[in-house]
């Protein structure tokens, strides 16, 4: 049956992030994709709003079994193996809440969800990758990062880039399986993926806390050199928060097991007030300081740490000089806004 435009639209619109549209193309990955994160956490539902035209004209040269030429050489695009990276850790920390009381759970278990996850992403569209590879890399890495939580990272990335080395196109089937059969294969995938989530919520909560607390602080910290960038991954991260805040006239989460997630949130917020200190320290400054004072020291240490004054200690005057510029950054907007 040849795909329409405007039914693929009402689709997004209605279901979008369930993967509706997805289902109704026949981009069943896809579906899956954005079953399980709700449309890409809801930033890949909206993207593709410009991209439906696309979907459906691939859709119908499918239907019609029309030959087109492709390109031997695969395209490269960022957002493909940034979203496995994401998907990756995103899978992680799921058997990380849910499956960690299992035995070999570092050496089996966390290395093949992050490969489910990565493959996932990899299967969109008319591409695909070799999960015998991808899982290679990732319980490679296992055994380097064995015990550690913090393992998830290391392992995404590690199984993004080796998919990504190994990209190639689909072989085109000659017969498509009907809805029913297809419908099938989804709801037990999201079966899969969605009990060890429940059991989670409902009995995994206190267990799992220090791990979200410690992956989050890991991953800041990581771009804290970048203050817009941690500034807006804070504000993400803090957004849910907030917006319950907001919705229940300020009383937080302090109701039975959601009293362990605001932890989490206080713990974000912690992070913030623990970045403001260390960038008065490497000002040189005390917290009362004010515009003038931090644009005067700023200034004086830019020239002392700028490398081109200090070839014979390049590589601390640059380590020095960056770390001066992301703490003039933060203290600066900071004093801005009061």
């Amino acid at each position: 049956m040849v795909k329409s435009l405007l039914i693929t639209y009402v689709l997004w619109a209605l279901g979008g992030p369930l993967g509706l549209h997805h289902i109704y193309l026949g981009r069943d990955s896809h579906a899956l994709l954005w079953m399980v994160t709700f449309g890409g956490f809801g930033i890949g539902w909206i993207r593709e709003f410009w991209q439906l035209p696309k979907y459906v004209q691939n859709a119908n040269i499918r239907y019609q079994k029309i030959q087109r030429k492709r390109d031997p050489q695969l395209s490269m695009k960022i957002i493909r193996p940034f979203g496995q990276f994401v998907v990756g850790v995103y899978f992680g920390i799921i058997a990380l809440l849910s499956l960690s009381p299992l035995s070999g759970f570092y050496i089996m278990v966390l290395p093949l969800a992050i490969t489910l996850g990565v493959h996932l992403v990899a299967n969109v569209g008319e591409e695909t990758s070799n999960i015998k590879a991808t899982m290679t890399g990732s319980f490679v890495t296992s055994i380097i990062f064995f015990g550690r939580p913090i393992a998830t990272v290391p392992i995404s990335i590690v199984a993004s880039v080796v998919s990504t080395q190994h990209r190639h196109y689909k072989t085109p089937i000659d017969t498509a399986d009907n809805l029913s059969a297809r419908l099938y294969r989804l709801g037990l995938a999201w079966l899969a993926f969605t009990m060890p989530i429940s059991y989670c919520i409902f009995h995994n909560t206190t267990v799992t806390i220090t791990y979200i607390t410690d992956t989050i602080s890991f991953i800041l910290d990581s771009v804290r050199i970048f203050p817009w960038v941690s500034g807006l991954l804070e504000s993400i991260l803090l957004l849910p928060y907030h917006t319950w805040k907001l919705s229940t006239g300020g009383i937080g989460l302090t109701h039975g097991n959601t009293q362990e997630w605001e932890k989490i949130f206080e713990s974000i917020s912690a992070i913030q007030t623990d970045r403001e200190r260390l960038a008065y320290q490497v000002l040189g400054l005390h917290r009362e300081a004010t515009l003038e004072e931090i644009n005067k020291s700023y200034r004086e240490l830019v020239k002392r740490w700028h490398p081109d004054h200090n070839q014979h200690n390049l590589n601390e005057a640059e380590q020095q000089f960056l770390e001066i510029q992301a703490a003039y950054e933060l203290l600066n907007k900071k004093t801005s806004y009061e």
